[in-house]
């Protein structure tokens, strides 16, 4: 009989939480890496992240505009990769910062520095390993109304308006200080 090597299976980005897994409130964004509006929306986020420690948690969903960002799609295949090692986080802030330069290559480099292990890193991203997973954030995404990004859901409900810290802050704060009519969350994993 032959060693079958067993394939774990594969962390989703639903699955991906940054900040603490059972925090009450949620911010899911749907986002591509080549977007500067993303980029800009990101530093809101890490800035409610630092200043609701504790009480909130992020989860990036993928949602490339590969008509207009033709790189977007393997970049969010790699930051999927980087989250199969508890990478994501450092991995989707390094594509971020390098939105413009998102090529192969570059994907490759940015995962060594940011610790990805994976030997087979490169050659999963030409095989497309990740490619369902990307396409099932894009499916979700457009079952829940989502035409561009960033777009936002706290709570899972959809949070209109441009997302500025004061604004996603407004309605962060009104549902911390209802805390006791929030659902409390299953557990995640950590990014």
């Amino acid at each position: 009989m032959k060693n079958v090597k067993e394939i774990p299976p594969i962390i989703e980005p639903r699955d991906i939480v940054v900040g603490d897994p059972a925090a009450r409130v949620t911010i899911m964004e749907f986002g591509d890496y080549e977007s500067e509006a993303c980029v800009q929306a990101n530093e809101v986020v890490k800035e409610l992240l630092e200043q609701y420690n504790g009480k909130i948690n992020f989860v990036f969903r993928h949602f490339p505009l590969t008509r207009i960002h033709q790189r977007a799609h393997k970049a969010a295949e790699a930051a999927i990769a980087a989250g199969q090692e508890g990478k994501f986080w450092e991995m989707h802030q390094a594509l971020l910062a390098n939105r413009r330069n998102l090529g192969l290559i570059s994907l490759k480099g940015y995962a060594r520095e940011v610790g990805v292990t994976n030997k087979r890193f490169l050659d999963d991203l030409m095989n497309g390993t990740y490619g369902w997973q990307v396409q099932g954030d894009l499916q979700e995404g457009l079952k829940m109304g989502v035409r561009d990004v960033p777009s936002f859901f706290i709570n899972g409900q959809r949070f209109e308006g441009t997302p500025s810290t004061r604004n996603l802050k407004a309605v962060i704060g009104g549902l911390l200080e209802n805390e006791s009519d929030l659902p409390v969350k299953a557990k995640k994993r950590r990014a």
